[in-house]
């Protein structure tokens, strides 16, 4: 039996010694390439609770290029009535994709005066676009479904939103 145990300790060994020559082998910008960048905290975003219809909801907001950047990527959970506003000094089509966000989420896209002009849902880790089809500065993002569940529509109008 101490055998096969000291055969063990060594097949372990050599599989530890075959990782480690392994991962130094690699280029370095291999190896860092697989890590994620500095990821800001969920509690080090600013909040802002909003309204919708009766309904509250506490936003994390993203208004400079590195936090609408990273937006929910690498959350793996929303309570219920959380999200992310995003935030954006123009007026324009701000379109989105899911890369490295690991939860399907909903967005709903506002005008400046806050009202929803667009809905879409949006599957965790993809690459596709999600545009609206009107103009606005702001954007929020849900968990999935959350909209549909709450009965909210385009032509709604948000309460809360940061000017």
């Amino acid at each position: 039996m101490r055998f096969l145990s000291s055969v063990l300790s060594l097949a372990r060994a050599a599989a530890v010694a075959t990782a480690v020559i392994f991962t130094v082998g690699l280029p370095l910008t291999a190896v860092a390439q697989q890590l994620p960048p500095p990821i800001k905290a969920a509690a080090d975003f600013p909040k802002v609770q909003l309204t919708l219809g009766m309904y509250l909801i506490n936003a994390s907001v993203a208004a400079n290029d590195a936090d609408r950047e990273q937006g929910l990527m690498y959350r793996k959970s929303l309570e219920p009535n959380e999200g992310m506003l995003f935030v954006f000094a123009e007026n324009a089509g701000h379109c989105f994709w899911m890369k490295n966000t690991l939860i399907p989420l909903s967005i709903a896209f506002m005008r400046q005066d806050g009202t929803v002009t667009d809905l879409d849902e949006m599957q965790a880790e993809t690459t596709n676009n999600h545009c609206p089809t009107h103009n606005g500065v702001y954007a929020l993002e849900m968990s999935k479904g959350w909209f549909t569940a709450h009965g909210i529509k385009p032509g709604m109008q948000i309460i809360g939103l940061p000017q």
